[in-house]
């Protein structure tokens, strides 16, 4: 822990209440729901364009403009929550959530949808606010399991959200996922004012020393700056290898459609499973021996996704067994280093994961960029070498860690 003084003295918290296994998957479910909201107008784009009367590229804008919310209320709303109460943060940001919703299923041009789902990724960052306050909320060796679970939440609200916004859409028209998605989004604020313990939050430290702290925190806390290496190669590599295969698979070699990829992605349901296995492991082995399994097997999953290039059956089982193996992978090394930073500044957990987060999607998507130019210039193993190459920086720094706090 960093012997650096707060910016703000605290101000007397009172024990926290524990969370009980009820509680903890109604937040998993929240976060979900919170996420969700992202992913499920990818799935109604064309719905729009035709109920709207644009082009389908216009009507891609709105993911566009979700999407940039999301990484503005990152950085404006998240760190709030070490200023405001968590109960209140989070019912305020689900109703806000739900009417945001409730506007984009009543726009009647692309212009106001276009800003009511630029709100609603400003306001649907939940689940962002509900990890740190997860971790202030259980004991240090629940942690991990904790966090396990309400990933797993999050993971499955970006599985299930193109199927339910496919689903609904076609059935109740383009406005009929954001009618629905609201009405879960109110309801879910109603529960949550009621069953949320009202845990006291530090002391009201002032909005621009919120917006200022992430980076402070980065330059002062080695052990937050590690974590964020680690999850930006590692998130980088992933990124890199969804955007090469999807070229890959669409491409001469295996001529298969867009779908080809989503039935792919469904591989991800069994990390919804191995999560919460990751978190239970952080509690008992510590998050250094799960970081190091995390990066190794990653490297390992560049070698297994490399047998693609066999073609027919036996490469898109390699595929699909890379992709899995790398999906594990990723998400408990996320498992671990968040356990390991939210116990560096209990006073400064939001602020933590804004600096994290920001860290973690930076590298995803540099790594977005450079899987598609590997791909272009060396093809498949282009791909799979960049994911190894990421990958070994992040073993190269942890085996420098193990290696200096050797007694």
């Amino acid at each position: 822990m960093s012997s650096h003084a707060p910016s703000a003295a605290p101000a007397r918290r009172a024990e926290p209440a524990p969370l009980s296994r009820r509680l903890v998957l109604l937040l998993a479910l929240t976060c979900g729901v919170a996420v969700g909201n992202l992913y499920f107008p990818q799935a109604v784009g064309p719905l729009v364009a035709d109920g709207l009367g644009v082009s389908p590229g216009a009507a891609a804008l709105v993911v566009t403009a979700a999407q940039f919310g999301y990484a503005a209320g990152n950085f404006l709303l998240v760190p709030l929550g070490d200023r405001v109460p968590h109960r209140t943060l989070i019912v305020v940001l689900l109703v806000l959530t739900g009417v945001g919703l409730l506007a984009a299923a009543g726009s009647p041009a692309l212009p106001p949808l276009l800003g009511a789902s630029a709100f609603v990724g400003i306001t649907t960052v939940v689940a962002q606010v509900i990890a740190p306050m997860a971790a202030g909320l259980v004991a240090e060796e629940r942690r991990g399991a904790v966090l396990g679970t309400l990933l797993s939440g999050s993971i499955g609200g970006i599985l299930l959200a193109r199927a339910f916004g496919g689903v609904v859409g076609e059935r109740l028209g383009w406005r009929g996922p954001y009618v629905v998605s609201a009405v879960a989004a109110l309801a879910l604020a109603i529960v949550l004012a009621a069953a949320l313990p009202a845990a006291m939050t530090p002391a009201r430290v002032p909005y621009r020393a919120l917006l200022a702290g992430p980076p402070r925190l980065l330059r002062r806390e080695p052990e937050l700056r590690r974590s964020c290496l680690y999850q930006a190669t590692v998130f980088g590599g992933f990124q890199a290898v969804w955007t090469g295969v999807a070229l890959y698979l669409t491409g001469p070699e295996y001529r298969l459609g867009a779908s080809a990829v989503g039935v792919l992605a469904l591989a991800g349901v069994v990390t919804m499973a191995s999560t919460p296995v990751a978190g239970r492991l952080v509690d008992r082995r510590g998050a250094d021996a799960v970081n190091l399994a995390a990066i190794a097997g990653t490297i390992a999953s560049a070698g297994v996704l490399a047998l693609g290039v066999a073609g027919g059956a036996a490469g898109l089982a390699a595929l699909a067994a890379g992709t899995l193996l790398l999906d594990v992978a990723m998400q408990a090394g996320m498992v671990a280093n968040q356990a390991r930073v939210f116990a560096l500044r209990p006073d400064a957990r939001s602020r933590i994961n804004t600096a994290y987060m920001t860290c973690a999607f930076l590298g995803g998507s540099t790594g977005s960029l450079l899987g598609a130019r590997a791909h272009a210039a060396f093809g498949w193993p282009g791909v799979c070498g960049l994911v190894a190459a990421l990958a070994s920086v992040a073993l190269a720094r942890h085996l420098h860690h193990l290696w200096s706090s050797r007694p």
